[in-house]
């Protein structure tokens, strides 16, 4: 994902971000799992990914840890995320639009995609009215015939 940050991604392990190609230092303890973030790659258990970097800098950290916590969380009880986190994205967006000078990027991302959604919808609306349309001519013409 390409998200405009204004700030470089940070990695744990500065001497990992001279040389990308090198995923475990020579310095690093033969025990230790090398923290690397590679370019277009994410390591979700040993560093964080940009976006969740991102996200945290700004001035909503405490709402989107507490979403993020309730993702983690209904994941692993098999709940409905969209249910169970409703409550946590709702006070996650209302946030990041009070710090919409921060959170442009992905309040315009965001936007886009319903945007795209609702086009999509509405397609498939068509197309299931123009077969219902269908269906009830070929319906009439059987009677008929």
């Amino acid at each position: 994902m390409s998200s405009q940050n204004p700030e470089p991604e940070q990695s744990p392990d500065p001497k990992t971000l001279k040389d990308p190609e090198s995923k475990q230092p020579s310095e690093e303890p033969p025990n230790q799992e090398p923290k690397v973030e590679v370019e277009g790659e994410e390591e979700e258990e040993e560093g964080e990914c940009g976006f969740c970097l991102f996200m945290k800098a700004g001035g909503c950290k405490e709402s989107f840890v507490g979403w993020e916590n309730c993702m983690q969380e209904a994941e692993e009880n098999k709940e409905d995320i969209a249910e169970k986190c409703f409550e946590a994205m709702s006070v996650l967006k209302k946030c990041m639009e009070a710090h919409a000078d921060y959170y442009e990027p992905i309040l315009r991302a965001e936007k886009k995609a319903e945007e795209q959604a609702i086009i999509e919808l509405e397609k498939e609306k068509e197309e299931e009215s123009l077969g219902a349309q269908e269906d009830s001519k070929d319906l009439q013409k059987k009677s008929d015939g």
